[in-house]
């Protein structure tokens, strides 16, 4: 893990003089290039990491700012050990919990925890976080059958690179063999998941950063505008709280949602049709015919009761 492996690395820099990249690689098991960027990313986060030439060089810390027991301070490592604690749980990590262990020495022990953090998602098979990380640390090939948003059901070998946690989901990035490309799946939406015994070797290549891909984004948002009714502010908030927001005054609010191609957004429309009465679209018009239709299709599923 790369944060275990950060923390670890500012450790042995603190109380050790000079190491070089290639003891810190061959500790981590990782490259030394691996090593060059974590001790970019240190020295990004403020930390005086200077550099030793020579046959003995290597890194080091700043003497002046070393501290006696810690260059975290206990609100810094209070918060560590709160994230380190719902990731190891979460992937069953026994070498994040040595970290936690080591980080609980030096930190102040309080009586009342003021922040919790659960990764855990009810979406998702802890079990098939597990397999996919040990996909990514081995680089073994993943196979899964996918359901994308067209709801088109269609067999995967996935070579992984990352997991990731956004919109309350897991995400795994990684090269798709079948699209030949890189791409992203929803964990939730991934079955028959198998962790193969085929290693893979990283690609030349990897994915560029479309540098049109914002202004594309941008060009195809619009704002949904809806009427929500007081008996459903609350699920409303819980769904898009970061969002322009004015109370009316009968008690409704009316919402403007920004969203990338609402009348292709299958998403959006299961969202509002579950509020129900509750909520009601005012613009644009095109979404609220696509509603009407979908409601008069469940209806008639329903006629005959």
């Amino acid at each position: 893990m790369k944060l275990e492996r950060l923390i670890s690395i500012i450790y042995k820099l603190l109380n050790n003089e000079v190491l070089s990249a290639s003891m810190l690689a061959e500790e981590f098991q990782v490259s030394p290039r691996t090593i060059y960027r974590d001790i970019d990313v240190i020295s990004a986060a403020g930390i005086p990491v200077i550099s030793y030439q020579g046959n003995k060089g290597g890194y080091g810390i700043v003497d002046g700012y070393k501290m006696d027991r810690s260059l975290l301070g206990s609100y810094d490592v209070d918060y560590l050990i709160t994230v380190l604690k719902s990731l190891s749980t979460v992937f069953e990590d026994e070498r994040a919990q040595g970290t936690i262990e080591r980080l609980q020495t030096i930190g102040e022990e309080h009586k009342h925890q003021n922040l919790s953090v659960d990764f855990e998602s009810y979406r998702t098979e802890p079990e098939a976080l597990r397999q996919l990380r040990s996909g990514i640390t081995e680089r073994k090939v993943v196979r899964f059958d996918y359901i994308n948003a067209q709801n088109e059901r269609t067999a995967r070998d996935m070579e992984p690179l990352q997991l990731h946690y956004k919109y309350s989901n897991w995400y795994i990035n990684g090269f798709c063999r079948k699209r030949q490309d890189y791409r992203e799946f929803r964990l939730s939406r991934m079955l028959n998941l198998t962790l193969t015994q085929e290693t893979f070797q990283p690609h030349d290549e990897m994915p560029k950063e479309d540098l049109t891909s914002d202004n594309v984004w941008r060009n195809k948002v619009s704002d949904v505008v809806i009427k929500v009714r007081k008996e459903a502010l609350a699920e409303a908030l819980d769904q898009f709280h970061q969002v322009d927001k004015q109370f009316q005054d009968d008690g409704s609010m009316m919402m403007r949602i920004p969203v990338y191609e609402p009348l292709k957004a299958r998403w959006l429309w299961s969202i509002l049709l579950s509020f129900s009465s509750g909520a009601e679209v005012v613009e644009p018009l095109a979404l609220r015919v696509i509603l009407k239709e979908r409601l008069q299709n469940t209806i008639k599923l329903y006629e005959e009761v």
